[in-house]
């Protein structure tokens, strides 16, 4: 077991790597899915989306999500609405895989929970001007949004970081998911992308302190979609959920900066502690 911070953090960095997520699985099931969405939908084009595209997801296996955006002839938009289609989307492919344990309506999704990992399908049509349109369940809304242009933003910005800024949004993803995941996925990576857009990463310990002491105001406010085309894609953070969401953040800069100043006293046990209470077991044991 590590007995340094360099070694704690490479284990942690590996603990979140999903290794048993192969390409040509993923390339199999998408293929799959999309030909079952083909037989009941004209479908103009379709390419993975999500944290698969952008890198981001964590382990373990069970719980990763890979997206399949399907983008649809404008018919459907003219004759559903947002949650009809996605209602249309689900019992179509209900059918397709009688099977399959879970096939339910998810926000802006259709989940296929399949046994090793799911499949989020995406419903979309191209959008006048640029970008697409998804359907949101919650607001019975159209969202204009561009998945394609979020793969490319993060992967200039972790240019930028000289490749630390993806295994830092991995790093926060995993106290999310440690502390009741209140803060939706992409809403995490986009506060992480802005907060850190003209800083130095110098070390993880104090990236993710900085992290946390910022992104307890960052929840605040909106939060336009990082492609350019507006809304909030924090709209959801009200009431006790922005409440709880920034006496987490709160809590966990307080065990960040105990955690850096147990590695200044040369308290690399107690730091692996505080760690830990962080990311839960996710993060190594000391020695």
């Amino acid at each position: 077991m590590p007995t340094s911070i360099s070694a704690g953090f490479q284990t942690f960095r590996s603990n979140l790597e999903i290794t048993d997520l192969q390409a040509p699985v993923v390339a199999t099931r998408q293929k799959r899915v999309r030909e079952a969405i083909e037989s009941g939908f004209e479908v103009l084009d379709s390419f993975l989306t999500g944290s698969y595209a952008r890198d981001t997801l964590i382990a373990p296996l069970k719980k990763a999500d890979v997206d399949l955006f399907t983008v649809l002839s404008s018919r459907y938009y003219q004759n559903q609405t947002p949650q009809g289609l996605l209602d249309q989307v689900r019992e179509h492919l209900r059918q397709t895989y009688p099977t399959t344990p879970r096939v339910s309506k998810n926000g802006q999704a259709v989940t296929i929970t399949f046994a090793d990992f799911m499949v989020d399908v995406v419903p979309a049509f191209n959008r006048q001007g640029g970008g697409y349109l998804i359907p949101n369940a919650s607001s019975g809304k159209w969202i204009s949004t561009d998945p394609k242009r979020h793969i490319e933003l993060w992967s200039e910005a972790n240019e930028f970081h000289q490749g630390d800024l993806i295994p830092l949004i991995k790093m926060l993803k995993a106290w999310n998911r440690a502390h009741s995941e209140r803060l939706r996925s992409f809403h995490l990576e986009a506060i992480a992308v802005k907060l850190l857009a003209n800083v130095t990463i110098t070390d993880f310990p104090s990236g993710l302190r900085y992290f946390f002491a910022q992104a307890q105001e960052a929840t605040a406010y909106q939060l336009a979609d990082p492609a350019g085309y507006g809304g909030d894609v924090g709209a959801y953070m009200t009431g006790t959920l922005l409440t709880d969401a920034n006496q987490g953040l709160l809590r966990a800069e307080e065990w960040a900066l105990e955690a850096e100043a147990a590695i200044a006293d040369d308290r690399i046990d107690l730091a692996f502690d505080k760690y830990r209470m962080l990311f839960g077991g996710y993060f190594p044991a000391y020695g």
